[in-house]
């Protein structure tokens, strides 16, 4: 047994799962937490501008690392970061969450505190996460260890976030325990069940003539890519990835055929996924844009689905088979010689129309160009989203998008948690410019924390995406005209009294560009600048949108 203080011990698990970055806000019930943190040489404080976009930020450095966290305080702080875990509940993703609460004392005496309700409930906000967590609790002196433990094994393993609420006076309380590491692992699946679930699914793989393979985000989510990867390879059967997951196969691989989402695929796309007899969907998640307005169109009588606790085969479920396990026993039942298919030239999006202006067929044809190998592509919720769903993907690029939660302003806190996770990899983020007002504060963090980004704004002056969708000329879809190309000066990229306290990221690219030329010129210099943080707002026509979107708008109206 050693004696820890209980803030001790939860930064101890926080450390051992792979954190090394806690995002939140201070907040007078957090902050000797925060003083932990501060002291702890192998952390770093995120210092995000509000805890909304704490939440996303956590939400992307999970995507990145498998999992994340962030630490609010009681009340106001929790509820404002409350839809972007809810966000990461929607998208599997293991969030912990560490709210500081009030005193021990004054919440069983039901004082009247502030940030609270004034009605002497401090259990209110705990019941309210615990419908968005998979794992909550409330700490206090007995329980705390095995709370702790708890959540973090549970948020962990089912791929959603936990909720630790710790009383303000339990922060450094010490306790005596015996140190175990977290029991992360995963139960096996049943034997004779999996056994004859095989048994079904190669049977199915030899007499089909045509199987293709669907790979999905819950792949991503369970850390699945290689194993994905290697069963891709080794079957040789045409592959497609749903929209979520974009990025989880390599698209040189020769028997890489593109992007399907239902209706709003590519012609060539979807009549060879139309052909298919058997479909092998590995971690699907059925969704409406995920799907193209659910116009998938995929018999399940030809369709096998490995998921993440079950393996459907047709119509028959085989229970707690999960693609854990069961995805490298299939591959290794294949045999060693892939299939060869005669499938001709992989279909493309069209190719760049004539004129000057920076339109989405221009936009989404050439930024590739300009892109660098083993990059992260966060794209917005709307019309960056869909047009990254045929974007030709950089060698070992990864993909973030919110397609199912869809939160617009998602990606700005989003991509500064990916770029902390990963600062070895260059991050380039794509954001309407509606979306960019609700969150823009997370760029003097960009800035603080001395990341490098390509920031692109697309200015198309209003929300499209909900123009498209009904009231292209309502007032309601349009909002004040900001200088956007000035926002790394006013968020202090060039103040001397920044670089007194940390070492900020140097600035590079402050543009507005309005032409083809412009662009290009642009991005010639972010090529060349990879250390600068590169700011370049888009002008682009007022109602362009990429194809993908127009047809999704399409699909819903007819629904």
């Amino acid at each position: 047994m050693v004696a820890i203080t209980i803030g001790d011990y939860l930064l101890n698990r926080i450390k051992e799962v792979g954190i090394d970055t806690v995002f939140g806000v201070p907040g007078d019930y957090n902050m000797p937490f925060l003083d932990m943190i501060e002291d702890d040489a192998d952390l770093t404080w995120g210092n995000n501008a509000n805890e909304l976009n704490a939440s996303y930020a956590a939400d992307g450095y999970a995507r990145i690392r498998g999992v994340g966290a962030l630490v609010t305080t009681f009340g106001v702080g929790e509820l404002s970061a409350a839809a972007g875990i809810a966000g990461s509940y929607s998208e599997m993703l293991p969030v912990i969450h560490i709210v500081g609460t009030p005193n021990s004392k004054s919440q069983a005496e039901g004082a009247i505190l502030h940030h609270s309700l004034g009605n002497g409930n401090f259990q209110v906000f705990v019941e309210m996460f615990s419908k968005i967590t998979c794992a909550s609790t409330h700490l206090n002196h007995d329980n705390a260890i095995k709370e702790i433990d708890r959540v973090f094994e549970q948020s962990i393993l089912r791929k959603r976030p936990g909720y630790i609420g710790i009383p303000i006076d339990l922060i450094n309380y010490e306790v005596q325990v015996d140190m175990q590491a977290l029991n992360l692992s995963i139960p096996k699946n049943p034997a004779r069940t999996q056994e004859v679930a095989l048994k079904v699914v190669m049977e199915a793989i030899t007499n089909a003539q045509h199987p293709i393979i669907m790979v999905d985000a819950c792949v991503q989510r369970h850390a699945l890519q290689e194993e994905a990867i290697a069963f891709v390879k080794r079957s040789g059967f045409p592959t497609y990835v749903a929209p979520m997951g974009k990025g989880i196969i390599p698209e040189d691989l020769n028997n890489y055929r593109g992007c399907y989402a239902g209706s709003i695929t590519i012609e060539g796309i979807a009549k060879e996924v139309q052909r298919a007899d058997l479909i092998i969907e590995l971690g699907s998640i059925k969704s409406d844009f995920n799907t193209g307005g659910f116009t998938y169109s995929l018999d399940q009588g030809k369709t096998i689905s490995l998921h993440s606790f079950t393996t459907k085969v047709f119509y028959a479920n085989y229970d707690k088979v999960s693609m854990v396990e069961f995805l490298p026993l299939l591959t290794k039942s294949l045999p060693r010689a892939a299939r060869a298919f005669e499938l001709g030239p992989r279909h493309e999006p069209a190719p760049i129309e004539a004129g000057t202006e920076i339109t989405h067929n221009y936009l989404w044809n050439k930024v590739p160009e300009y892109m660098d190998p083993n990059c992260i592509i966060v794209s917005e919720t709307g019309t960056s989203e869909f047009a990254s769903f045929n974007l030709k993907a950089p060698k070992d690029a990864f993909f973030i998008s919110q397609v199912l939660w869809g939160s617009i302003g998602f990606s700005v806190g989003c991509a500064v948690g990916a770029a902390m996770a990963a600062r070895d990899r260059r991050l380039y983020l794509f954001c309407g410019d509606g979306s960019f007002q609700l969150t823009c504060q997370e760029v003097s963090v960009f800035l603080h924390q001395g990341l490098t980004p390509v920031i692109f704004i697309l200015n198309n002056d209003g929300y499209l995406i909900e123009k498209l969708i009904h009231g292209p000329h309502r007032a309601y879809n349009n909002f004040q005209m900001w200088q956007y190309s000035k926002t790394l000066d006013y968020f202090g990229g060039h103040l001397l009294r920044n670089a007194q306290d940390v070492t900020p990221a140097p600035v590079g690219v402050e543009s507005l560009v309005r032409t083809r030329g412009e662009f290009e010129a642009a991005m010639k210099i972010v090529q060349s600048e990879p250390k600068k943080i590169h700011f370049i707002e888009v002008v682009m026509p007022r109602f362009d949108a990429p194809r993908e979107l127009i047809l999704q708008v399409e699909t819903s109206e007819n629904r």
